[in-house]
């Protein structure tokens, strides 16, 4: 049984068309060229702006007005480029021209004429920030848009056996889908390794070094021994240093509870022990990440037992103005006492949002505990 493509016109009517003068030629023209789409589109709105221009003057603005320029040129300044987009604009300025004078000044008012500066404006700029980029259209937003949702993904754990459970809210400033803080992690068999990872800065400024960091660490995740070590000479070999990186490290078996915390800056995991139902810092400690060429780390080792629990977290949740940080750390394990009554997976979102409120900045939080 054949498979080949039903073509979209049909033999018999392709052999007619070919036979009509200028238009093999014109169809050439119009595909010729890398920039066939950008020219064709320049040639259809300018066209259609000098047509709609010919309609308002000799026909009726009521029906043909001439603020129907205005998606005209937004449309110009989301697809074409800037180059094509100030031909389009002369065009537009003509027709406008043309229907001030058969119709009269007052046909266009004031009103009119600066919500076209405006649009202008915009649909330039819109054509400026696409040419950098070298995209059409909105591909730009949906770029942004994919790396979002890759990084989200990202700062999901792993599945973990069924005798334990852990708990991951990330929280951006000014409610941004972008932030400074990010989580990497990686499972191999009984062993989890988790990063969580503070590039200096909140919201969408700091969101572009996170988005390029996640990937660098995550494929660094797993695949070094020494973790923080590997993220320290690769941020140590950039030429230009924006702002500082910490991060903490975290490798779990989960077949004996055993862990290993590794801290490069970053404020100190805490440890719940069912023991003493209380909270232990944790003193694994080094240097922020890229500051030094050779990283040295105190890490931290110990064994997860039954109802215990390690939890980690970014300065967001603790650093206000005016307030000290241990101050900060403090009342972060006060209110981690709320925790307990209902179970650490209900209550972590309910600490995050009380420890953020009054201040305005990233904040990040993981648990992960032994049931």
């Amino acid at each position: 049984m054949s498979s080949r493509p039903v073509p979209l016109i049909p033999p018999g009517l392709r052999a007619f068309l070919v036979r009509v003068p200028l238009l093999v030629p014109i169809v050439r023209f119009l595909r010729r060229g890398p920039l066939a789409r950008d020219r064709n589109l320049l040639i259809t709105l300018i066209a259609l702006s000098l047509v709609l221009g010919a309609l308002a003057a000799r026909v009726s603005t009521e029906w043909f007005s001439p603020a129907l320029m205005i998606p005209i040129t937004l449309v110009g300044g989301l697809q074409l480029r800037l180059r094509s987009l100030a031909k389009l604009l002369c065009a537009v300025a003509a027709a406008l021209l043309y229907i001030g004078i058969v119709r009269g000044v007052g046909q266009i008012g004031p009103g009119l004429l600066v919500t076209f500066g405006f649009t202008t404006v915009l649909a330039g700029l819109m054509a400026r920030t696409r040419g950098k980029l070298g995209v059409q259209g909105l591909r730009g937003d949906a770029m942004l848009l994919e790396l979002r949702d890759r990084l989200k993904n990202q700062s999901e754990l792993p599945a973990l056996p069924k005798d334990w459970d852990s708990r991951v809210v990330l929280k951006q400033a000014g409610g941004s889908s972008f932030g400074g803080d990010f989580l990497v992690s990686l499972r191999e068999g009984d062993t989890v390794e988790l990063a969580l990872v503070d590039v200096s800065g909140k919201g969408v400024d700091a969101g572009t070094r996170a988005l390029m960091l996640s990937g660098t660490f995550g494929g660094l995740l797993g695949s070094v021994d020494d973790f923080l070590a590997a993220c320290n000479t690769y941020l140590h070999r950039q030429r230009e240093a924006e702002g500082f990186v910490t991060a903490v490290h975290v490798r779990l078996n989960l077949a004996t509870g055993e862990y290993v915390i590794t801290s490069a800056g970053h404020p100190p995991v805490v440890k719940f022990e069912a023991g003493t139902g209380t909270w232990r810092v944790s003193p694994a400690k080094g240097v922020v990440l890229g500051i030094v060429p050779d990283l040295h780390c105190e890490p931290d080792r110990g064994t997860l037992r039954k109802g215990e629990a390690l939890m980690l977290y970014t300065d967001g949740l603790i650093e206000q103005p005016g307030r000290d940080i241990d101050a900060g750390l403090d009342r972060l394990l006060g209110e981690a006492e709320r925790l307990l009554p209902s179970g650490f997976r209900h209550g972590a979102r309910n600490l995050v949002t009380s420890m953020s409120a009054g201040h305005n900045d990233d904040c990040a939080l993981i648990l992960i505990w032994r049931p």
